[in-house]
């Protein structure tokens, strides 16, 4: 059989190989931050490596501060030709209670027409989607030459993170060098709707600490008086929001509002699997609210387990905030604005230690250059309908770091990643047309790009 001779017909062709590839991507559960899977960890960089490396792209595998493994890789264009940079990770966040999953999370399991494995989405699936991209220009060959150069960026531990890749892009900026720059690592709004996202919130993250008693003490002897710290606790964790569900941190303004792309009320709740009867809350709408405000959320609570409750007291009690900043917003005074909120909330002159976590910057595109035009175009040529804008809740505190880094080149975000893809959560999929069509989105863009 003669080989494809168009860009879409030879990534149509190389879908069974991008299935081959996911399957074993998603075997691995490379899950940087738990010591048990270090080995799966550094097993799925060598893949990583492997596969580069039949790409003719010089891989090297690089051990980073934070003891993950990156691999980064470099094919040089013509003589005075742009770079172009594809980004994306290759680990993996917890698979969580196996039980909650229909089907084994480290084994590509294929149901309803989506492929089904921890990774599938974010971010193995936008890693294939490189791959066969490059594999659609005919990088298997050591002889193809396209306008541009290609480098190559998978990191190892940007779920948890990312501090080792962090540190290396400021230690050798010279692997990061580029004019466009890919960031595979996030989606469309909806499945078939080609989507770049040109807005992301940083996040700053603080854990307090709520001590009000020396040792716990018998609720019946003592309770009444006696100040609970988990109740002390949960009153200040009350004041983070109104009746409406609106943040309410002392200091920080959230009455932004988004000006891309809207996201449909009804939508979101489907989205994000809200249970008839429930208000989506906020009172802006959803795209104000997770892309353009700021947001805290209670990510875990130390108290007492109800299977094993006491009739006690309780001394101390701890939570972890998680506050998304959105662009126009420096994290570290969000974060010092939150901790002297809580600080205040705390009732009954109970004792409060908050200690500062990760914090990374929000990122905003420039949406107006060449590159960005041309990406346009083969998205819009991919998908056979107009691109969109939207923004992401999330982090990507690399971008910051990359545009600081090169301060001239454009940097877009897009990827396999939709709403029903469930990132994070237990059944996390991908659907195998939105990794074709975002192949060959890339595909077209690399053909074109410098020429």
């Amino acid at each position: 059989m003669a080989a494809p001779t168009t860009l879409p017909a030879r990534v149509t062709a190389l879908m069974d190989r991008a299935r081959t590839d996911l399957t074993a991507a998603v075997a691995f559960a490379s899950v940087q931050e738990d010591p048990a899977r270090a080995e799966a960890s550094r097993a799925s960089a060598d893949w990583v490596a492997d596969r580069l490396h039949e790409l003719h792209l010089q891989p090297q595998t690089i051990t980073t501060s934070d003891g993950s493994h990156s691999v980064i890789g470099h094919r040089p264009g013509p003589p005075g030709s742009p770079t172009v940079l594809l980004y994306s990770h290759h680990d993996v966040q917890p698979a969580g209670e196996q039980t909650q999953w229909h089907s084994d999370p480290f084994t590509l399991t294929e149901r309803d027409g989506r492929w089904y494995g921890r990774g599938a989405a974010d971010c193995k699936g936008n890693l294939v989607a490189h791959l066969t991209a490059l594999r659609a220009i005919g990088f298997e060959s050591p002889d193809t030459e396209i306008g541009c150069g290609v480098r190559v960026v998978i990191e190892g531990s940007e779920e948890s993170g990312g501090q080792g890749l962090d540190d290396l892009t400021r230690e050798r900026p010279e692997l990061f060098t580029a004019d466009m720059i890919l960031i595979g690592d996030t989606g469309n709004v909806a499945v078939g709707r080609p989507t770049l996202t040109t807005s992301l919130r940083g996040v700053a993250n603080v854990k307090i600490t709520v001590s009000t008693l020396a040792s716990g003490v018998h609720s019946g002897q003592f309770g009444g008086a006696a100040p609970d710290a988990l109740a002390a606790l949960i009153a200040a964790l009350a004041t983070l929001r109104d009746a409406a569900g609106n943040t309410t941190v002392d200091g920080l303004d959230t009455d932004q509002t988004w000006a891309g792309a809207p996201y449909d009320p009804a939508v979101f709740a489907s989205d994000a699997t809200v249970l008839d009867g429930v208000q989506v809350i906020g009172s802006g709408t959803p795209a104000d609210m997770v892309w353009a405000r700021p947001a805290v959320t209670v990510i875990a609570l130390d108290a007492p387990r109800s299977d094993s409750a006491a009739a006690a007291v309780t001394p101390q009690a701890s939570a972890v905030l998680n506050l998304r900043v959105p662009p126009g917003m420096d994290p570290t005074n969000a974060r010092d604005a939150l901790a002297a909120h809580l600080r205040r909330a705390v009732p009954w002159g109970a004792h409060v230690d908050i200690q500062p976590e990760a914090t990374g910057a929000p990122f905003f595109a420039d949406t107006t250059g060449p590159g960005y035009r041309s990406l346009t175009a083969a998205l819009h040529q991919a998908y056979g309908t107009e691109v969109v804008h939207s923004g992401q809740g999330g982090s990507i505190p690399l971008c910051t770091v990359l545009q600081e880094l090169n301060p001239q080149a454009e940097i877009a975000l897009l990827g396999v990643e939709e709403p029903r893809c469930r990132i994070h959560a237990p059944d996390e999929s991908v659907d195998p047309a939105e990794l074709e069509r975002t192949a060959l989105a890339e595909a077209l863009f690399l053909s074109d790009f410098g020429r």
